[in-house]
């Protein structure tokens, strides 16, 4: 593995404030444990990848369409295209 040096990291650092100030973090309610809850047995999701697809429904007021959902992992991919988010490869 390769390591980065002080000026990249001081970088990658920045980089990772600012776009921490651009987000918004959206916490668990019961709301969102109840659509993770209905998503693991939709879809074929680990419990994590079921909040975080909750949570994007929650951020999106359960209107995915036209909204893009990052990911690599490809079942979280899959469920994301089933649930009605675009899904971009990475």
């Amino acid at each position: 593995m390769q390591q980065i040096d002080a000026a990249d990291c001081a970088k990658a650092r920045k980089l990772a404030k600012n776009l921490a100030d651009s987000w918004s973090m959206i916490q668990p309610s019961d709301a969102i444990r109840t659509k993770a809850a209905v998503l693991v047995e939709r879809h074929d999701l680990r419990a994590a990848d079921s909040l975080q697809l909750a949570a994007a429904l929650e951020w999106c007021e359960d209107a995915p369409h036209g909204r893009v959902f990052l990911t690599v992992d490809q079942r979280l991919r899959t469920a994301a295209l089933l649930t009605g988010f675009d899904s971009k490869q990475m």
